[in-house]
């Protein structure tokens, strides 16, 4: 075996292993920005999924005592938002934005609650900080337009 063709089995075999490792990672729903070492959600996500919230809540508030982490607040916040408690749904918004100011996620979802509470400055500033996390658009800056929009318009 020559240098050269050594050196092509070496990048096939590199480009092959990065594929498989690629292939190999699951797939995350728009409000998931895990991080490594995160807690397993799924449960949860399939909870909410079926509007089940006050299952959901129950479970995120056990994970949230021993989980300081951005996506269990943020879940926290849309549960809480959906169940009518937009008050303590701020709260945990601003934690997991605390926690990941870049958490593009809850910079929807906290601009939808400012929708729904009729702050519609608010709703605009998170619409503002989106457009700076993904300027060349993004699902959740677009579900912001909308919902804003939607407020605006009806």
């Amino acid at each position: 075996m020559t240098y050269r063709t050594s050196l092509r089995a070496v990048a096939l075999a590199a480009g092959l292993t990065a594929t498989l490792l690629t292939a190999s990672r699951p797939a995350f729903a728009v409000d998931d920005d895990s991080a490594s070492g995160s807690v397993d959600l799924t449960s949860v996500r399939a909870k909410i999924a079926a509007k089940n919230y006050e299952a959901a809540l129950t479970e995120l508030r056990d994970l949230a005592e021993d989980n300081q982490q951005a996506e269990v607040y943020n879940l926290l916040g849309f549960t809480l938002r959906k169940t009518g408690d937009l008050k303590t749904s701020l709260t945990y918004y601003t934690k997991a934005l605390d926690l990941r100011p870049d958490f593009r996620a809850a910079r929807e979802y906290l601009g939808e609650l400012y929708v729904e509470m009729g702050d519609m400055a608010k709703a605009r500033d998170q619409l503002a900080a989106l457009g700076k996390l993904c300027p060349g658009g993004c699902e959740e800056r677009a579900d912001l337009e909308k919902a804003i929009a939607a407020k605006v318009g009806g």
